[in-house]
């Protein structure tokens, strides 16, 4: 377990919709973060039968989990406040892919903040392979709505 284990208690998205296994690295300007695709997770079943891939949706879903919500969680605590209060809305993605994502591969994401102000965060974020070719990559954003 990573020193930064805690962080993920904060995170609002669960299994079966939580795409992050554990935080590598984070700090004000950047966060690193890991997930294995299982093959057993149940969007494999129709995408595609006989040779699957991870749909392009939860790949961008991966992404804004480490790249908005982690980022933005951190940064909220940093700033001396609850992550209790807040849930993450993703506000806009664009996002260019380049490789599939087979079951059983793990993914690193990583991410560098644009901007972060009155709890919007704006990121370059990329997803790499475990032989570290980019799959994916682009500007997301988000902002924390009070609960």
């Amino acid at each position: 377990m990573t020193p930064f284990a805690d962080l993920l208690r904060h995170m609002p998205q669960q299994q079966p919709f939580r795409f992050v296994d554990e935080v590598l690295s984070v700090d004000a300007r950047h966060i690193v973060c890991r997930y294995t695709f299982r093959p057993e997770e149940d969007f494999y079943r129709g995408h595609f039968p006989g040779r699957p891939i991870t749909p392009g949706v939860i790949l961008l879903e991966a992404m804004a989990q480490s790249g908005v919500v982690l980022h933005g969680l951190y940064l909220l605590i940093a700033e001396g406040v609850s992550p209790a209060r807040y849930r993450t809305m993703f506000t806009d993605a664009q996002v260019e892919w380049y490789a599939p994502v087979a079951p059983g591969e793990t993914v690193t994401v990583g991410s560098e903040l644009i901007a972060w102000r009155r709890r919007r965060i704006r990121s370059r974020v990329e997803l790499r392979l475990a032989d570290g070719r980019l799959a994916a990559s682009g500007a997301l954003a988000g902002m924390g709505v009070e609960i």
